[in-house]
């Protein structure tokens, strides 16, 4: 705004006493202060407000009107209030150092001032990046992307002194402002509370505290995901992006409010760029997919793989070895819902941190959807995994690690994601198994407790295979007669049998190496495992009582 405009307000009540000449200057900003040398609070721009008390004497005013100009400020605004008068030693420093100077009525409050300043200067900067943000939106829809969400971030911090960040639901940071990185713990958060209050179908923004530090959460749906009215909330909860601003935005203007919604739709621009750009990779996964469905000849499958290696891995010389991921994403009352589009989109997200391996990580993923489930295609190059033998490729403990927060607070209690993981294989014989591995390795994820889980290869060899399918109530009666009494004489005595009996077996029965285990004396522990034999009429040197005993552990 102009200084001309601050004259010409007439509820403010100022009177120009010297500057007529420079009253086309711009004001930046304003600022209240009694310091003697304020400048070290100078940005340059400011409407300064001053009731004088830094005034000792005639000999202050020119040291101090020199400080304000050297700090590159607008205009100095002096209250009445304290000597009545503006005194004419001020006057004259302001005309002899070209600082426009008014008089503050002492019926005008500074603070009415300063209201009045910074809607005003607001308004305008919203204006301008309103302005820069349509011709952004323009130059992004009718050509190449002008530098992605980040520029947008950029201008929303230099022209609202706004930081903002895009993350994904899983919680991972996509753009932000240069050099303010979110911690990731801080983006599971935002990213758990957006979900969680997406649930309620309130709109957004949505406003949330984290420790001292305020967030409004803005969501970012793209053209192509965004749910009909008559839809249900839960088709898109898992894929929208959002924008997280630090701020509050409950007493935000309709103007400001409205600008944020266009710059949501401006990254929704660069998302649909994105997921175009995974088009190539999702229809080889899909014809991967249906040739290994359909029984295909393993040359014609080879053929296709032989096709994606070079599009999941640019520059791979040898054929890559390959696994396969399953994922579902299954609602409670949901019949209506498409389940196989949400797991797809979110399936291509879980795998991205797995995978990251460049600035653009999603460049290795390939997922189709068939029916209610998702299947990624995740290409291993071969010398890696020569390297690494069975150990190399996605590993299901891990894939879930950082997002289980999230998606659990977007699943709000009647919604499962589980996935499952295949082994490595190495030739397109090998991909039909891998499918029905992964598949089985998902179903053995979904009979477990929690609302989001994985299962691998490794856990479809052993007595875990068979654990989940037990029905629950043979689980509860076999575990409350192995483990109460225990549990319950534990409650009483604090005798630590339940750690034992779990040391014992981890240590195969042997008395020494549980013993040192657990810091006690042998005696120490043949006390223990003879109280576990008598409470429980069990025998731990027969195999089959170890047997039940290991099973209970495991259920329970």
């Amino acid at each position: 705004m102009r200084l001309r405009a601050l004259l010409d307000t007439d509820a403010l009540g100022l009177r120009l006493l010297g500057g007529e000449d420079e009253l086309d200057r711009t004001v930046r900003g304003v600022m209240t202060t009694d310091l003697k040398d304020p400048s070290r609070y100078l940005s340059g721009g400011e409407l300064v407000l001053t009731g004088l008390s830094w005034r000792g004497g005639a000999a202050d005013s020119d040291p101090f009107v020199r400080l304000l100009v050297q700090s590159g400020v607008s205009a100095l605004a002096a209250g009445e209030a304290e000597l009545g008068v503006i005194p004419d030693d001020l006057v004259a420093a302001c005309v002899r150092h070209r600082l426009p100077l008014f008089a503050v009525h002492e019926s005008v409050a500074f603070a009415t001032i300063t209201e009045h300043v910074v809607r005003q200067v607001s308004g305008e900067r919203a204006g301008d990046l309103a302005a820069v943000v349509d011709r952004h939106r323009r130059m992004m829809t009718s050509g190449p992307a002008g530098g992605g969400p980040d520029v947008v971030l950029d201008l929303l911090g230099s022209d609202l002194d706004l930081r903002a960040w895009v993350l994904s639901p899983t919680g991972r940071l996509i753009a932000g402002p240069k050099g303010t990185a979110l911690p990731a713990d801080l983006c599971a958060e935002l990213a758990a509370e957006h979900l969680a209050a997406a649930r309620t179908g309130r709109r957004g923004p949505h406003r949330v505290a984290v420790g001292s530090a305020h967030f409004s959460l803005f969501p970012i749906r793209s053209s192509g995901r965004a749910p009909r009215a008559s839809r249900d909330v839960r088709e898109t909860v898992l894929s929208d992006w959002l924008l997280a601003v630090e701020a509050d935005a409950g007493d935000w203007p309709d103007e400001r409010l409205d600008l944020l919604q266009g710059v949501t739709q401006l990254i929704a621009v660069e998302r649909d760029r994105r997921d175009a750009a995974r088009t190539v990779r999702r229809r080889l996964a899909q014809e991967v997919l249906e040739l290994v469905q359909a029984g295909a000849a393993p040359a014609e499958t080879a053929a296709r793989l032989r096709v994606a290696a070079p599009v999941l891995l640019p520059g791979l010389g040898a054929a890559p070895h390959w696994q396969v991921v399953v994922a579902r994403v299954e609602w409670s009352g949901g019949e209506e819902i498409e389940p196989g589009p949400t797991a797809q989109s979110l399936l291509e997200e879980i795998l991205v941190d797995p995978l990251a391996t460049g600035p653009e990580p999603s460049d290795r993923i390939a997922v189709a959807h068939t029916g209610d489930e998702a299947v990624a295609l995740v290409p291993i190059p071969a010398v890696s995994a020569e390297h690494d033998g069975s150990e190399s490729g996605i590993h299901a403990d891990v894939l879930l690690a950082s997002v289980r927060g999230p998606l659990s607070a977007g699943l709000e209690g009647d919604g499962q994601v589980t996935l499952g993981v295949s082994a490595a294989v190495h030739s397109a014989e090998g991909l039909r198994g891998a499918l029905e591995e992964a598949r089985h390795a998902r179903r053995v994820a979904a009979a477990r407790p929690g609302r989001v889980s994985a299962a691998g290869h490794q856990e479809l060899a052993s007595h875990v295979l068979l654990l989940p399918f037990v029905p629950d109530d043979v689980r509860r009666a076999f575990t409350a007669r192995l483990l109460d009494p225990l549990r319950e004489y534990d409650r009483r005595h604090r005798a630590e049998l339940i750690p034992t009996l779990e040391a014992f077996l981890d240590c195969d029965g042997s008395w020494t190496r549980c013993a040192a285990r657990l810091h006690l004396h042998v005696n120490t522990l043949r006390y223990r495992v003879g109280r576990i034999e008598q409470l429980t009429g069990r025998d731990l040197s027969r195999l089959e009582d170890k047997l039940d005993f290991f099973l209970a552990l495991r259920m329970s």
